[in-house]
């Protein structure tokens, strides 16, 4: 049984002793004295200690076929590692790529719009004099920083044309996050037009806040 209080082999002395025998220096074609296969795994591997392995040092120095095996384990084993270090690599690397593409599929599919400082003047277009929002005809989800005064709940949100043409229509849910309303909806645009558009919301049975966007 292995003693825990013992080093871990020392690998550098067994392999001194083992390097005595040169692999036709010191036949041994019965292996007459030699330890199991499993001793010298159990060397190779570091799972026994020095003091396991004393009675086997002078035997090692003077046999040829143990030095032989011993060196053919060592490399099987360093090859094994190889193998699972690079097994590891490979997974953690696909593990990333996953990640990245998710997390890029994720943000190209949702379009986020503050509207948190227009006003809320019921029926109307809110002015803007900066250029109008985009929105991408390729997303999913529609996340609107709502303007101040607005209130959490159910709303209907609207795409239409300024002439009042409805191009799509979706229901989402608000709620108050870091002092701010937020709505969320999912849509589909894949079917509308590119060009500019009136993206509308309202509390149901209400008028409509029209606010210009861009669909591209």
């Amino acid at each position: 049984m292995k003693d825990h209080n013992q080093p871990a082999i020392d690998e550098k002395r067994i392999l001194e002793v083992l390097s005595m025998g040169l692999p036709t220096d010191f036949e041994n074609p019965n292996r007459v004295g030699c330890p199991a296969s499993a001793i010298l795994e159990g060397i190779a591997s570091h799972r026994l200690t020095l003091s396991e392995t004393n009675q086997w040092l002078d035997h090692f120095g003077s046999c040829s076929p143990c030095f032989v095996e011993f060196s053919a384990i060592r490399k099987r084993l360093r090859t094994k590692r190889k193998i699972k270090l690079g097994g590891i690599v490979t997974t953690l690397i696909a593990a990333g790529i996953v990640w990245f593409s998710q997390r890029h599929r994720s943000a190209s599919v949702v379009a986020t719009l503050d509207l948190h400082t227009y006003s809320l003047e019921r029926g109307s277009q809110s002015p803007n004099s900066k250029p109008e929002p985009e929105i991408r005809r390729g997303i999913r989800h529609l996340i609107l920083y709502l303007p101040v005064g607005s209130k959490e709940g159910d709303y209907d949100v609207v795409l239409m044309r300024e002439a009042g043409d409805e191009l799509f229509r979706a229901t989402g849910k608000a709620q108050l996050a870091n002092h701010v309303v937020i709505l969320k909806a999912d849509i589909n645009l894949s079917d509308v037009p590119e060009g500019l558009c009136l993206l509308g919301i309202r509390k149901p049975g209400l008028e409509w806040n029209l606010f210009p966007v861009r669909l591209r």
